[in-house]
């Protein structure tokens, strides 16, 4: 009688490829590490794990040997609350940012005071603001040096349930910051979320007053005529193969480069690809068409 399974031994359950895989192991066992991604990529080219496995392992391999300094927020890209600000003063910026948690500062970023849930904001809004007193909503601030290694930050992240820590440089000053999804991302990829910009589907989409949201795939000519400027295709066929010969290195998020009046913000990026950009005008008095790599303040 069939039972639904393959033909062939039936009474041989059918293997995980993590199974199989162990299995292949036996026998041919590496030696380092390159010779276990060798090893992975040889198992996906035989059909052992599929490419979304192989992703990830390389993925689990390469947190180990990176840093937190590595992918973390530089303190000048980082979006922060002032002590002295009152609700109705920063509330129009954490809508805009759309993030779960942010830094709060004391006289300057060196000084972080706590971090700021935005849910913990939601009683004081429906209250018109009253009796909002930032201080009995801080969450105190995790430190964390930016030579800790990432596979024993997002242990720690686990163990303390953690989702957001302040980067501190070898003479404790603020160096920026990271979240546990900057760490899990560097294993699974970009993660999304209800407010990000589907990039399948759109190239540039307006998503403020003067501000675009510009995929790095985007063709240089489609770039042109819609935003009215005049960058060469002759060396490179999208945006993003421009951009990365001005800044002439990988970006990290939150990067900026300004090009013929315009200001490019590094909005995603892994070690390997740019993604998404933010494109603004550049104020006037700023309009020198040079690399900053600074931050909008």
């Amino acid at each position: 009688m069939n039972d639904g399974r393959p033909s062939g031994d039936s009474n041989e359950p059918r293997r995980s490829w993590l199974e199989r895989l162990g299995q292949a192991l036996q026998g041919n066992e590496p030696k380092d590490k390159e010779d276990v991604i060798e090893f992975l990529r040889d198992a996906h080219k035989r059909h052992l794990i599929d490419g979304d496995a192989l992703d990830m392992l390389e993925g689990v391999l390469s947190v180990s040997d990176m840093q937190v300094r590595d992918i973390m927020v530089p303190r000048s890209q980082m979006v922060v609350v002032e002590r002295e600000q009152g609700l109705n003063d920063f509330l129009p910026m954490i809508i805009d940012e759309a993030h779960s948690r942010f830094p709060v500062i004391g006289e300057s970023r060196d000084e972080v005071l706590g971090i700021l849930l935005a849910k913990d904001l939601l009683p004081f809004v429906a209250r018109g603001g009253d009796g909002f007193d930032i201080r009995e909503v801080l969450r105190p601030a995790v430190f964390v040096p930016e030579s800790k290694r990432l596979n024993v930050l997002l242990r720690e992240f686990r163990t303390s349930r953690n989702h957001m820590a302040i980067v501190v440089d070898e003479y404790g000053g603020v160096a920026g910051m990271v979240t546990i999804e900057d760490v899990i991302e560097q294993i699974v990829g970009e993660i999304e979320d209800e407010h990000d910009i589907d990039e399948d589907d759109i190239e540039i989409q307006q998503i403020g007053k003067g501000r675009h949201t510009v995929r790095a795939l985007t063709s240089i000519e489609d770039f042109n005529e819609y935003f009215g400027s005049s960058f060469s295709d002759e060396e490179f066929d999208t945006i993003g193969g421009l951009l990365l010969a001005q800044f002439g290195h990988m970006p990290k998020r939150g990067e900026v480069v300004d090009m013929g009046g315009l200001r490019f913000k590094v909005l995603r990026a892994d070690s390997r690809r740019l993604h998404l950009v933010e494109v603004t005008k550049v104020p006037p008095a700023e309009n020198v068409g040079d690399y900053t790599g600074e931050g909008i303040a």
